[in-house]
């Protein structure tokens, strides 16, 4: 049931992630995520009520602050889309999601049977070699030192900001896991809270300093678009906080972090970007390692 839980959530964020980066690739990140939170919000809030559960105080604060750094997460993930290409910010940022959470479980004391160990070690090591992009074709001398613009290049990178959008993602992970069960799905709403408060600061921020907040998301066909992937974003919110609860921290967090797999292939058919030979052996490596973790 873990599995097919964090399967389901990872299938859900692959495609959540595709359509927010085809939005924000229009827009900006916080224009896609102003469609894209409310509505998923009003998708756990609906969820939560039909599955009753109560709103306990300190699973809910420990949602909002999930909320929180998966909001924090959600705009550097989408400005780093927004940045860089899919197969590449995608992946990064999977990988930096899933190494925290498996430290946290085994640090917690979780223990894999020797078929799951092997199977989760096949999917980290997939999430890297689905991440590899091509080398720079830059002639910068390697010993010279970054400029200034250079350091800020840098972090406005799509690689660097999709390895920072990944450890908020992994900070989110590791939360809703310690809001703990018998709470029904009320921490969800406390995360989507967090994140929909982080989204509303950024904007009121932007708006006092009187940056623009770049084109408005308009059409049926972007609109449309931005709600499904907040309808999918808290669908998977919702199927990985079911899998955290039903089991380990660790096998959750790495089967849900096979999202990229989805987005990568996405942007392959959408975009044409192409799949080098290291990714198709990643995606043939993540394969084996879901067959080891299910028989496990």
């Amino acid at each position: 049931m873990v599995t097919v839980l964090a399967l389901g959530a990872a299938l859900a964020y692959g495609v959540a992630d595709f359509l927010g980066g085809a939005v924000a690739r229009k827009s900006t990140a916080l224009r896609a995520l102003t469609w894209c939170v409310p509505v998923g919000l009003l998708i756990v809030l609906a969820s939560a009520l039909l599955s009753g559960g109560s709103a306990g105080p300190v699973p809910m604060t420990l949602g909002f602050l999930g909320g929180l750094s998966g909001g924090a997460g959600l705009i550097t993930f989408y400005r780093a889309l927004a940045r860089g290409p899919m197969s590449v910010v995608a992946p990064v940022s999977a990988l930096a999601a899933a190494i925290l959470p498996v430290g946290v479980g085994v640090l917690r004391g979780e223990r894999l049977a020797a078929s799951v160990v092997a199977g989760v070690l096949l999917c980290l090591i997939a999430i890297g070699l689905v991440s590899m992009e091509t080398g720079s074709t830059t002639t910068a001398s390697p010993d010279a030192a970054p400029s200034a613009g250079g350091w800020r290049r840098l972090l406005d990178s799509g690689p660097f900001m999709a390895g920072l959008s990944g450890t908020l993602f992994g900070v989110f992970f590791v939360l809703l896991k310690a809001a703990g069960d018998g709470t029904g799905l009320w921490p969800i709403v406390g995360a989507r809270v967090g994140t929909l408060t982080v989204i509303v600061t950024a904007l009121l921020v932007m708006t006092v300093r009187g940056g623009g907040l770049g084109p408005k998301v308009s059409g049926r066909t972007m609109i449309g678009l931005a709600l499904l992937s907040g309808t999918l974003d808290a669908s998977a919110n919702v199927l990985y906080f079911l899998a955290a609860q039903k089991g380990m921290l660790s096998l959750a967090a790495i089967l849900t972090s096979l999202y990229p797999a989805v987005t990568v292939l996405l942007a392959r058919v959408a975009y044409s970007e192409r799949l080098r030979a290291v990714q198709r052996v990643g995606m043939a490596v993540a394969v084996a390692g879901v067959a080891l973790v299910t028989v496990g």
